[in-house]
Parts: C-alpha cells; sequence; structure tokens
C-alpha cells in the first residue's frame, strides 16, 4: 500500500519529539538519527517545522488534548505525541485537517488511531484554537517569575535573522542593500525563513549570522586597537570574528574540532584575522596572559528558547547545578589568564538567575576581579544595563522590532 505523501516527515518529527521529551536530547543532538532517512529537503523542513511548533505550543496543546479525552493520556503514550504533532500542524502551520488525519493516523494503529482520530475530530467541529501567547510550563514560570509572563509573548513566532555587519560603518549601506532593519551599529535584522547563503555579502563574507543579544558582549570589550583578547569557547566563531574586527589580536580557544572547524571558515569567508587553538579550556597552558578574555560559558541555553523551544522542556534543576560547577570552573580559569588591568565578559545566553546573577556575586567575592559596570551609552536603545551594572536581555524586550535572545552579561577588571 502507498504511503501518504508527507508520512516520512511526521515519522522524523515524532521520532525528534521522542528523543526530546523522553531522553532529554537538544533538537540538534535529535535530528541527525531522525531525518537519516529522509530525503526530501522541503521534508526534512517540515519536520524541524512540525517539532519546533509542537514544542513551541506545547502546554496548550496539551491542554486542548485533555479537554477532549475522558481519561488523561500518559505524558509518553504515542497517541498523544502524534495528537500533539497533529494539532500543531492544524493550529500553527495551517496545514488543512484531511492532511493531517492522512499523514497523521499512519503513525497509530487499532484502538490508539481511532482514539487519535476521535480527538482531533471533536477539537475541529469545536474549533479549537491556541492563545496569542504560549503558556509556559509550570516548572520554567516557578523559575522564571515575572519574567515568565514578558516573556511569553516573544516565544509565539521563531525569530527573524539576525546579521552582524563586518564594518559598523557600512551598516545603512547593508540595511538598505538587504532591505531589513536596523536595531544598533553593526547590526540587520532580515525576515525570519530568509535563505542566508544566497543573500548579497555572504560570499563576501560582508556579515554573519549573529542575534542581536549574541553582538553585544563582544562590542563591550570595545576597540582592540592591537592588545591581545582570548575568547574561550569560541566556536563557532561569531564573537571571534566581532573582537577581530574591532582591532583585537583574537586567541579562539575551543575543544571542539567541529566547531573550531566551522569557525576556521568563517574566518576565510570574513577575510578576518585569528588564531585558533583546539584545547580544553581548564587545562590549556598559555604562553602569556591577555588584556581581555570573553568568556561566552557553556550553559543552558534557555535565553535561545525562541530558536530552540525545546529547552522549556528538557532544562531542569539538576542541569542548572551542572553547568553552573562547570562555569564556575571556567571563570577562575579565565582570572588567571589575565593581565593585571584586563577586562573579563562573562556571558551566557541563559535565563537562570544560577547562571547569571549568582554567578556575577560569586565572581565579586571568589576571583579577585572588581565589576566595571556596563553603561547604557554603550548598549542599543530600548536596552538597559540593571543597576548592579550587569547586562539582562530576554526574547520580551523590544517585542515591536522582533526580540532578541535572552543573555546574562557581566564585566570585570583585574585588580
Amino acid at each position: 500500500m502507498a504511503q501518504p505523501t508527507g508520512i516520512h516527515a511526521r515519522r522524523a518529527a515524532l521520532k525528534m519529539l521522542d528523543a526530546v521529551l523522553r531522553r532529554g536530547e537538544t533538537l540538534e543532538q535529535a535530528a541527525p538519527g531522525a531525518l537519516r532517512d529522509v530525503r526530501d529537503a522541503n521534508d526534512k523542513a517540515l519536520a524541524r517545522a512540525i517539532t519546533g511548533e509542537t514544542l513551541r505550543w506545547l502546554t496548550d496543546i496539551d491542554a486542548l488534548i485533555d479537554s477532549a479525552t475522558k481519561q488523561r493520556l500518559p505524558d509518553d503514550a504515542k497517541p498523544r505525541a502524534v495528537l500533539r504533532m497533529m494539532l500543531a500542524q492544524a493550529l500553527r502551520l495551517e496545514t488543512p485537517a484531511h492532511a493531517v488525519i492522512a499523514t497523521g493516523l499512519p503513525l497509530l494503529a487499532g484502538g490508539p488511531r481511532r482514539l487519535a482520530h476521535g480527538v482531533f475530530s471533536t477539537l475541529t467541529k469545536q474549533s479549537a484554537s491556541l492563545p496569542e501567547a504560549p503558556s509556559l510550563p509550570d516548572a520554567v514560570c516557578g523559575r522564571w517569575g515575572e519574567m515568565a509572563g514578558r516573556i511569553a509573548p516573544g516565544l509565539a513566532f521563531p525569530p527573524e535573522v539576525d546579521l552582524h555587519v563586518k564594518e559598523a560603518a557600512q551598516t545603512a549601506q547593508w540595511q538598505a542593500q538587504l532591505g531589513g532593519i536596523s536595531l544598533a551599529p553593526g547590526h540587520v535584522r532580515v525576515p525570519r525563513g530568509t535563505a542566508v547563503e544566497s543573500l548579497e555579502g555572504f560570499k563576501d563574507g560582508a556579515w554573519w549570522v549573529q542575534d542581536l543579544a549574541a553582538q553585544l558582549p563582544s562590542h563591550l570589550l570595545g576597540e582592540g586597537a592591537g592588545k591581545s583578547a582570548l575568547d574561550l569557547c569560541a566556536a563557532p566563531g561569531g564573537k571571534t570574528m566581532a573582537l577581530a574586527a574591532a582591532g583585537w589580536k583574537v586567541t579562539a580557544l575551543d575543544i571542539s574540532k567541529r566547531r573550531l572547524d566551522v569557525l576556521k571558515d568563517n574566518l576565510k569567508r570574513t577575510g578576518l584575522q585569528a588564531s585558533p587553538v583546539r584545547a580544553d579550556a581548564l587545562t590549556w597552558e598559555s604562553k602569556h596572559q591577555f588584556d581581555a578574555i570573553l568568556l561566552d560559558a557553556p550553559c543552558t541555553a534557555t535565553g535561545t528558547c525562541r530558536r530552540h523551544p525545546d529547552v522549556l522542556h528538557r532544562i531542569g534543576p539538576r542541569q542548572i547545578a551542572e553547568m553552573v560547577e562547570i562555569q564556575r570552573a571556567l571563570i577562575e580559569r579565565a582570572a588567571g589568564l589575565l593581565k593585571p588591568g584586563g577586562t573579563l565578559v562573562y556571558a551566557v545566553c541563559s535565563l537562570e538567575r544560577e547562571e547569571g546573577e549568582d554567578q556575577a556575586a560569586w565572581i565579586g567575592a571568589n576571583c579577585g576581579l572588581a565589576p566595571a559596570p556596563i553603561t547604557p551609552e554603550e548598549l542599543p536603545d530600548g536596552i538597559a544595563p540593571t543597576p548592579e551594572g550587569w547586562l539582562r536581555t530576554d526574547p520580551g524586550m523590544l517585542a515591536d522590532e522582533g526580540g532578541l535572545d535572552g543573555f546574562f552579561v557581566g564585566r570585570w577588571v583585574r585588580e
């Protein structure tokens, strides 16, 4: 019997959802295995879209499913997983109901298939809908507090595409050529779904893809004027390139060969100079200390929930505690590699207080570093430092302009 068109994409999406929700994998970890047998590029993109929208709206989709069943389906029940995907397609991707049924029900058999068909049909007849902003999981709301209500509207859609212009003086030129908007010098934003590699300026290395929030940590080190900078945990290279473009003599260290190869390719494309080093930051021995160190530390990445909604469902206290321990070891290492009078910028793309504000307090108490408060003049319009002089961004900020990722950034000087 012939398989319905599009069934391979749905099977792949089902595998990705299982990997994220049951095994705790990231979407990027889950994708290669799940998509291995999907040949068509459009089907691969569809599988990713189904998975992303299901995770983005999971709490609200589950509420709809529960409203149409007499007995609650277990979270790991296959009919619930298939219904989640079916509703995400119907309510977010605007897939016609007949196509949702034709490609969803074959993933089940017997009683589960009849159950899923009945629930979907009931909700369709009721004209079920989703709220304007996704509801966040209870555990996430508990961690983020009042910030959760501000963030949720920023998660309703995948983000636009941000570009970091190599020559900040050419920002207006590239904004006009690419038909985007600019929220800061060196920044251009183009619509989501843009085929980046086909845009003018990509092959010539005039810019690279980097979220607006991720552009700010390197900017806070200012102009390099030939002084030495260490980009710790550097790959895939956005911050390394920003530092090189600002005149720093950059050592770019990362433990991953694959990611470091991407960094090297990016340097070649942009024509910027840096010294890539493959090593473990915790054991690497440098022959000299540095004028500046940028530590964009490994973290839970909950601040990237607009583009990676899996973090809303797989990050909890255990993962946060593990990251805090790693971060503190890296911070101590960075402090020891910094010249007296040198500057450290610590950054994480996390919304967790333990990885941001609490780490800043720990640095001040344990590392022999004096705070160097961030000033309003150093930040784009609409973004302000905290009263302590840190930077905290979240996806609810700059909402009318398309938002930005969640970051914590702090700056210190070695005494």
